[in-house]
């Protein structure tokens, strides 16, 4: 069986966000990057980057509860499994995590074919 965690890679997350720019909309987008930020920040929790992990493994996973393909609504559980995670490690979450995703949407939307920021590579 596919666990979410054993899927979670920088460049795997790359790779889905850069492919689901338009389809999966800003708030997904944001969503994990905030995620992204707050997991690559050394002052949080263990436990707070295992929910990370598995919201942002879930995001990447082939093979979830709702097909990324279907328009409108592929993405929604997706968005549920990242709104979920932001809940729960919300007081890890800080103002330069939301600045650099805020950044980083934007640089996804204003170019069709952007490069990975130094950070998403392992």
């Amino acid at each position: 069986m596919l666990s979410a965690p054993s899927w979670y890679s920088g460049p795997r997350l790359w790779k889905t966000l850069k492919k689901a720019t338009l389809t999966a909309g800003r708030k997904t987008l944001l969503s994990a990057l905030i995620l992204f930020y707050c997991l690559q920040d050394k002052d949080t929790p263990t436990w707070a980057k295992g929910v990370i992990v598995g919201a942002l493994g879930y995001l990447i996973l082939p093979m979830d509860l709702i097909p990324d393909i279907i328009p409108g609504i592929g993405y929604g559980d997706d968005w549920g499994a990242l709104v979920a995670a932001l809940g729960t490690v919300a007081a890890y979450i800080k103002d330069e995590h939301k600045m650099k995703a805020h950044a980083q949407v934007e640089r996804l939307f204003g170019s069709p074919n952007p490069t990975p920021p130094a950070d998403f590579i392992e």
